[in-house]
C-alpha cells in the first residue's frame, strides 16, 4: 500500500509557523492546483482546487524563510485525515 502525493502550485499566503512546548516547529500553508479545460461551448475554464499543508521542523523552519504568498512551489508528502469539535461540539473533518 501507498499513501503518496504530488502537488505543484502556488501559495495562497505566506506559511503559519509556531513552535510546541517541545520546540518542534509546526507550519501550516494553503496551496492552489489548477486544472485547465475548454467547455462544452469550447471556452477555456480553470478550475482551482486548495491544499492545506503542514510541514514539521526543519520543512517548517525552511517554509518560514523561504516560502512567501504567490510562490510556486513543489510538494510531496502523505495525506492525513482528521476528526476535530468545533467550539459548538460539531464534528468537523479536514484533510491536510
Amino acid at each position: 500500500m501507498i499513501n503518496k502525493v504530488t502537488l505543484i502550485g502556488n501559495l495562497g499566503k505566506d506559511p503559519e509557523i509556531r513552535r510546541l512546548e517541545s520546540g518542534t516547529s509546526v507550519g501550516k500553508f494553503s496551496l492552489a492546483t489548477n486544472e485547465n479545460y475548454k467547455d462544452k461551448n469550447g471556452e477555456w475554464q480553470t478550475q482551482t482546487e486548495w491544499h492545506d499543508i503542514v510541514v514539521w521542523r526543519n520543512l517548517a523552519e525552511r517554509a518560514e524563510r523561504d516560502l512567501k504568498k504567490g510562490k510556486l512551489v513543489y510538494v510531496e508528502g502523505k495525506l492525513t485525515h482528521r476528526k476535530w469539535q468545533d467550539k459548538d461540539g460539531i464534528d468537523r473533518y479536514t484533510t491536510e
